[in-house]
């Protein structure tokens, strides 16, 4: 089904004048809230502001014109409505997507544009859907849990139908009622009930699933004025009953609590300080049904006060979600997450200009939206654009910062920490529903935005057919999902919660400590109880600012357990090793590590025996060079290896680890450094310090109360760090003999000199 629509552009006049934000109408308005449309996202008295600005307002003005262009090529090829059939990445998912990202641009264009083409080209791609629709049966692809029409599951529907829901608002008034009946009946009711009353698996749940589906049916009541269709959006289906074991394609319980409806999504998933429990990958795709439909509620029903709800989680979401980004604005990998997702994605345009708008206008907002270079076409993006244009941008500042996680704030946490150009981020969390990974007290490193050392993140190539549909890959639970796949501790080869989500989900690693204050020693603390039982890990990690050596990471993670054991700690170093100070073995072959839990998709490289002095291992990395240096016992295996063993498809990437092994051990502790000390020009082809400053890293003392750590460095300056094991209280005096020498402190740790 294709439709062709051409029509020359019409030039718009605009007349100019000063325009102050103090001058525009109240989001509350009468006329807002209650008549007419667009209402919902744009209002009248937006589409008017905006129409009196154009010219004068260069990111708005240029991103119009960008917009004008993609939505013009698209007119001019006609519109095309395949018959489904196809997963992401192929043709007829990728062209239903398309579809409804353009036409949501071409109602914005028809009103601030006033050019009846582009509400021509809505118009006709809505009445070509209503003739669709009702003939589609389930959409033949069966992978989903709830299977969708237009596309292989419900939540890709409810993509459609939120866009769809902006442009319908947008052309409302240029249709007849007879007409707005017909798009009703045909189309918008059907598919909000389908994707609602007839899957409720979908529907009614704690999920970034459900908080699409209820976003969607929630943004076409707003604009069909349907109170019914609202409430159920708001507060779910009543009266639905689902067995508590349901689960869903990745393993997470569809509804064990029974808490349902876009307000329990608000609840449940977001922490006090606006962290999203299934990490930021999947905090950044629901901001945007979050945050529009937020954005629809503030217009039509403010009475709701959605923006104020749980202490405005709403609001302190975009600022955590900003912080959970590198220097380059690249999101942390925690969970399933794809490398690159950045807060330059449009969801979180649309997130930084709603923010701004109706969170305070905040002007350190603002130097986020200059460096997306764009703005959103509608009342939020104007207050953006006019506040750039006067001046009004303050820089973002990420600080190191601390975000709990739980819907009350007692489900763990991420620490992250920034020292000078490294930005440490160590996950204590919660299990982060069924995109969680099995990886307590896991860590990785950045340096100037580069990942030094590295989570894998999931194993999926997001939207590219060859792969699986473009979407999850086996691997992503036989191997992203392990916890050798990460950079914590395992035992006896086997995942935290034996790799089992009944168990995972009920558990949460206890924050034991978070300082920041002191610029030249920063830390976070945490312990993990449950990953294994009879086990406890405590795991502490500090960077430290000090004449020993540029910024560097002291990791020190103390093993207690009622039985003895194998501890495998990895570390997933990105880059090429230049030298170790330990003699290995390389083995002409490489061998499969082991048989299940993720091992079988390692191999093993090389060997060696530690003596029990320091190993250290010198790497390359984007023209830097980096030295880690850690303590060993006696007979620990250091084993060289690398990812991809057992992957008939290459669906990995084959990239190095080092695994530090101790056997037959009951309690152990792990203490090793990381330095960023060099750098290399393959211009100059000269290498700037090209080792690393730190000689020795000793474990001095360690029992169930205190652990002591000596640094020493090539220029033979020696610092002592300190922790308290048992007793984190700010204010409680602490006593310690280390070979003869008095070490007091207060608090619960010390950095100091050696003697």
């Amino acid at each position: 089904m294709r439709f062709v629509i051409k029509h020359s552009f019409k030039i718009l006049l605009v007349t100019i004048f000063i325009w102050s934000c103090k001058n525009k109408p109240e989001q509350g308005s009468e006329n807002l809230q209650q008549s007419g449309h667009p209402s919902i996202i744009l209002t009248h008295e937006g589409v008017k502001a905006i129409r009196d600005h154009l010219g004068e307002i260069p990111i708005f003005d240029t991103t119009l014109k960008a917009t004008k262009t993609q939505v013009d090529i698209e007119i001019e090829k006609g519109i095309d409505l395949p018959v489904p059939k196809d997963y992401s990445g192929g043709y007829t998912h990728e062209t239903h997507k398309k579809n409804f990202l353009i036409a949501q641009k071409a109602g914005v264009l028809y009103q601030i544009l006033d050019d009846e083409k582009y509400g021509n080209y809505v118009k006709e791609m809505l009445f070509g859907y209503a003739k669709l629709y009702p003939t589609l049966p389930k959409h033949p692809q069966p992978r989903s849990y709830a299977r969708g029409k237009i596309f292989w599951q419900c939540l890709n529907d409810s993509n459609w139908l939120v866009y769809m829901s902006q442009a319908y608002d947008c052309i409302y008034n240029f249709l007849t009622e007879d007409e707005r009946h017909t798009l009703e009946k045909d189309l918008f009711k059907p598919f909000a009930d389908y994707i609602s009353k007839e899957n409720p698996q979908f529907f009614n749940r704690v999920h970034n699933h459900s908080t699409w589906g209820n976003v969607a049916v929630g943004m076409i009541a707003l604009v069909m004025e349907d109170d019914s269709l609202l409430q159920r959006a708001l507060y779910g289906l009543k009266d639905v009953k689902l067995a508590k074991d349901m689960k869903d394609n990745d393993g997470g319980y569809i509804n064990q609590n029974g808490k349902v409806g876009f307000f329990a999504n608000l609840d449940e998933p977001f922490s006090p300080d606006g962290y999203y429990t299934e990490g930021p990958y999947y905090q950044r795709y629901a901001s945007y049904p979050f945050l529009i439909f937020a954005q629809a509620l503030q217009n039509k029903r403010p009475e709701l006060k959605v923006f104020q709800y749980k202490d405005s989680v709403l609001l302190k979401s975009v600022s955590a979600l900003i912080n959970l980004s590198d220097a380059d604005g690249d999101f942390f990998l925690l969970n399933d997450a794809q490398k690159g997702m950045s807060y330059h994605a449009r969801s979180l345009v649309s997130a930084v200009d709603i923010v701004y708008q109706f969170g305070g206008e905040n002007p350190e907002l603002l130097s986020i939206a200059e460096e997306q270079n764009m703005v959103t076409l509608d009342d939020a993006g104007l207050s953006v654009a006019l506040a750039i244009k006067n001046g009004k941008t303050k820089s973002f500042k990420k600080a190191s910062i601390e975000l709990s996680d739980g819907p009350k704030g007692d489900q763990g946490a991420v620490g992250i920490i920034r020292s000078g150009n490294l930005e440490l981020v160590y996950k204590y969390t919660a299990h982060g529903l069924s995109h969680g990974h099995y990886d307590k007290l896991s860590y990785s490193l950045f340096d100037e935005g580069n990942e030094v050392i590295q989570d894998y993140g999931l194993a999926r190539f997001v939207n590219i057919e060859q792969k699986g549909g473009g979407n999850y890959l086996k691997e992503n639970k036989t191997w992203a999902k392990q916890t050798i796949a990460h950079n914590t501790l395992v035992q006896n080869e086997t995942s935290h919660f034996k790799g089992k989500y009944d168990m995972g989900s009920k558990h949460h690693s206890e924050k034991y400590l978070f300082s920041a204050s002191k610029a030249y020693v920063q830390l976070a603390s945490a312990k993990e109880t449950n990953a294994y039982p009879g086990t406890e890990l405590h795991r502490t990690m500090v960077t430290i600012k000090d004449s020993i050596s540029p910024p560097f990471v002291l990791d020190i993670m103390r093993v207690t357990s009622e039985t003895a054991n194998q501890y495998d700690l990895p570390l997933y170093y990105l880059g090429q090793i230049m030298k170790t100070n330990f003699e290995y073995s390389k083995l002409s072959t490489p061998l499969v590590l082991g048989s299940k839990n993720g091992y079988q998709h390692l191999y093993k490289e090389a060997s060696a025996v530690a003596t029990g002095e320091n190993i250290q291992l010198n790497w390359l990395s984007n023209n830097r060079f980096y030295t880690y240096t850690a303590a060993t016992t006696s007979g620990d295996e250091v084993i060289l290896g690398r990812i991809g063993a057992n992957d008939p498809e290459y669906n990995l990437r084959n990239e190095p680890t080092l695994i530090l092994r101790k056997k037959k051990a009951k309690n152990a502790v792990y203490v090793s450094t990381i330095e960023s000390h060099g750098t290399y020009s393959p211009v100059s082809e000269f290498a700037v310090n090209a080792y690393g400053n730190i000689k020795v890293v000793e474990v001095v003392y360690n029992s169930e109360d205190y652990t002591a750590v000596k640094i020493e460095g090539k220029n033979d300056k020696e610092r002592i760090f300190i922790i308290s094991n048992q007793n984190n209280a700010q204010n409680k005096a602490h006593k310690l003999s280390i070979n003869g020498v008095s070490f007091k402190w207060n608090g619960p740790y010390i950095l100091t000199h050696a003697n």
